[in-house]
């Protein structure tokens, strides 16, 4: 539990103080608190923790600039404000957490935060009965739950001194969800105390003649006339061990509290990206997965997809694609928002180049733009595939489209043409690394296909998550699988709705294009639906089936 556990006092010379500390120290925090020779130490260990009281745990001066100083021995602190002169640390060798209890923290900043809560504890923060909890704070100071009580001491005002123990976080929701926990040990260890301090001040009245004791009654108040300002919590309890034992309950409390209440990942279902991925994996009967499969000679002549591993070794002197956002800055935002546009709607993605490598990573960096069950890929052929079998095809510079191509299907052909004569002057404008990569190449698009004016919605999304150069490549990436599982989410509505749904007419279609923001929308709802795995198909459909029977 990354909190503060604190036990302050009013003092009747000096006003709210801080008396002892315990707060958790980890082993990427500085360990300048925890070192101690082997001599000097005496370590008694329990079976998940060991205590320790190490000398070199001290309260220490000083401060940056700005904070408050840490008050010192001499000047600030009476018998009454003071616990410890060395400290005691104990070693959580599960958690791999060490425990210190101090007078004060050692860094300015917390001694800041915890002496604010420590003065708002024993002044305006007042509980109902002015004994028990309250809960205040903000997001400067920090959260404070504070625990307020009196013990009785025969020397002092109203025979009876003012206490508090107070838990600082800046977790408030943490804070407010460990209420029912530390509010009814924060009690115990308040009875405790208060027993002890009974027995001693009923002692102490006993030893008294009734002569020497000269009280005035206002109500419940009890005034004496002779008063000592500053007793010890070891006077008062009659305790020497007193501190050892409220050092060893603060970290019981930060240890089990810390323990009540964990983070868990909550994971959302598996994305349409994993099922494909999954459902690619072959299982054998005996329950192991094939790692890779021999093809049989014979079906050499049937289509051969490529994949990553099956490009040549990547030469360093040759250009290459690294990305999406590359390939926007090479191609330019006209060029490149064509392209993209017959990405998503299911046109056939043309490459040609007589280089290899730079074919393959422009096919690599527009396959984010589509489910990957949407993604039929031929990286690199030497002759034309049909566009059913890919819709993402590299091909040989000197490949020709057959005729019935050019005159029929929809497809949009990018041809990098290299040429010696060329300067860089061909592109619009671009980084400098870039344009020394590329400052040769030329880029040149073609298509037979008019494509609508309206662009569709989530490639508009795209480019512009594209355009934010806030946005690094990493958080890029994330975007754009979020985009696409939201539409693929509108895709498995529109395939429940036409084809489990019985017989649907235009209009209610329409309808609920309209209700899900996908009007218009048709033609790269439908490519998407290609991409829907075979398990959420077969559910659906198996579940239409059995309503109907």
């Amino acid at each position: 539990m990354n909190a503060v556990v604190c036990f302050c006092h009013f003092c009747e010379i000096h006003g709210p103080r801080i008396v002892y500390c315990t707060q958790p120290f980890r082993p990427q925090e500085p360990k300048g608190l925890l070192e101690s020779e082997e001599g000097e130490t005496k370590r008694v260990k329990s079976p998940s923790v060991s205590s320790v009281c190490s000398d070199t745990v001290s309260t220490q001066t000083g401060a940056g600039t700005g904070t408050p100083s840490l008050p010192s021995m001499k000047n600030d602190i009476c018998e009454g404000c003071y616990s410890v002169k060395k400290g005691f640390v104990s070693y959580d060798e599960g958690g791999q957490v060490s425990y210190v209890s101090t007078q004060h923290p050692n860094n300015p900043q917390v001694f800041s935060r915890i002496r604010q809560a420590c003065i708002r504890s024993l002044s305006c923060e007042v509980c109902p009965g002015r004994e028990g909890p309250i809960f205040f704070g903000d997001d400067q100071y920090g959260h404070v739950l504070s625990y307020t009580f009196y013990i009785k001491d025969s020397k002092a005002r109203g025979l009876r001194r003012s206490y508090s123990i107070i838990v600082v976080m800046m977790d408030k929701i943490y804070l407010l969800n460990s209420w029912p926990f530390l509010v009814p040990n924060l009690q115990t260890v308040v009875n405790n105390l208060q027993k002890k301090a009974e027995i001693v001040h009923e002692n102490e009245i006993g030893k008294k003649s009734q002569g020497d004791r000269i009280f005035t009654h206002h109500g419940n108040l009890l005034q004496r006339v002779n008063c000592k300002p500053a007793r010890s919590l070891i006077e008062l309890t009659n305790d020497k061990n007193v501190f050892v034992l409220l050092h060893l309950a603060f970290v019981w409390i930060l240890k089990s509290c810390g323990n009540r209440i964990t983070e868990s990942i909550l994971e959302g279902p598996p994305t349409e990206d994993s099922i494909i991925d999954m459902e690619k994996i072959e299982e054998t009967e005996e329950g192991f997965m094939k790692v890779f499969k021999v093809e049989d000679e014979t079906s050499s002549d049937s289509l051969q997809v490529n994949t990553e591993s099956d490009v040549d070794i990547i030469d360093p002197t040759l250009p290459l694609v690294t990305n999406i956002r590359h390939l926007y800055k090479i191609l330019g935002i006209h060029n490149f928002h064509i392209l993209c546009h017959h990405v998503v709607i299911g046109n056939q993605i043309i490459v040609m180049g007589s280089v290899k490598q730079l074919v393959v990573s422009i096919l690599n960096a527009l396959k984010i733009l589509l489910p990957k069950g949407c993604c039929r890929v031929e990286y690199y052929s030497d002759k034309y595939q049909e566009s059913w079998k890919c819709n993402f095809l590299g091909l040989e510079s000197n490949v020709k489209l057959p005729i019935h191509v050019m005159a029929s299907e929809k497809f949009v052909m990018l041809e990098v043409v290299y040429d010696d004569s060329l300067n860089g002057s061909q592109f619009d404008s671009l980084d400098s690394d870039v344009e020394d990569y590329f400052r040769s190449y030329d880029f040149k698009m073609s298509s037979p296909v008019t494509l609508q004016e309206r662009a569709p919605t989530v490639l508009n999304k795209m480019v512009a998550a594209i355009q934010n150069k806030n946005l690094s490549d990493s958080v890029l990436e994330q975007c754009f699988i979020c985009l696409k599982e939201e539409w693929m989410n509108k895709v498995k509505v529109v395939f429940k709705f036409t084809k489990a749904g019985g017989n649907r007419s235009k209009e209610d279609t329409e309808k609920l294009l309209q209700v899900m923001g996908a009007k218009g929308e048709e033609q790269l709802l439908k490519f998407w639906m290609t991409g829907l795995s075979a398990q959420y198909r077969n559910h659906i459909l198996s579940s239409h089936v059995q309503a109907k029977s």
